[in-house]
């Protein structure tokens, strides 16, 4: 199974999610892929992976954008997980600090708020040396694009030692041409194949 955790204010209607997802049913593959809508808490927001999947273990893979990359770096510490991180937020509890209060989705729906108490629950999420820390790099896929106008790209490359990498000149934090970069992804994550569909 190939699970996407999506960022801070996206949602599975998010254009990478969306053409992911469209890629596997064209493969017959719908069923291996799945994209939650998650909570503004990041401990609910791990609640709900582990309650929906239970199973999650070496078998599966992990793509994470933004903050999802995030989230999919403690899963994937957790429970062993290849991983794909789509410039990938490595201090989040940082770079969200000035962001409580309430906030519109992208992609539409109800307003959420994104409480103080939620920095502390990031803390807790980092790996335990803090960013760098991982165990295993083999299993890390890194896809950062230099004009990320978000997040710096050499810290996510700081913060992935030993990760395959691929490092994207110019583009933009929602990676515009993630078409290009698409099937590498996939085959990161075991997925290869003919599209059947249009």
């Amino acid at each position: 199974m190939i699970l996407y955790l999506h960022g801070f204010r996206s949602s599975p209607q998010s254009t990478k999610a969306r053409m992911l997802a469209d890629r596997m049913a064209a493969l017959g593959r719908a069923h291996a892929y799945a994209c939650p809508q998650l909570p503004a808490s990041p401990a609910g927001a791990m609640a709900l992976v582990h309650e929906q999947y239970p199973r999650l273990g070496e078998q599966d893979c992990l793509i994470g954008s933004s903050l999802g990359g995030f989230y999919a770096t403690h899963l994937a510490e957790r429970h062993g997980c290849r991983t794909v991180l789509l410039n990938p937020a490595t201090r989040p509890y940082e770079k969200l600090a000035d962001r409580v209060g309430t906030h519109e989705p992208w992609h539409g729906g109800e307003p959420f708020e994104f409480r103080a108490e939620y920095l502390d629950e990031l803390r807790a999420l980092e790996p335990a040396g803090g960013p760098g820390a991982i165990t295993r790099p083999e299993r890390y896929l890194l896809v950062a694009a230099t004009g990320d106008e978000v997040l710096d790209w050499r810290e996510m490359v700081a913060a992935y030692p030993g990760a395959q990498q691929r490092i994207i000149q110019g583009s933009d934090h929602g990676i515009a041409d993630f078409a290009e970069h698409m099937d590498a992804v996939l085959a990161f994550c075991g997925v290869t194949g003919t599209a059947t569909g249009p």
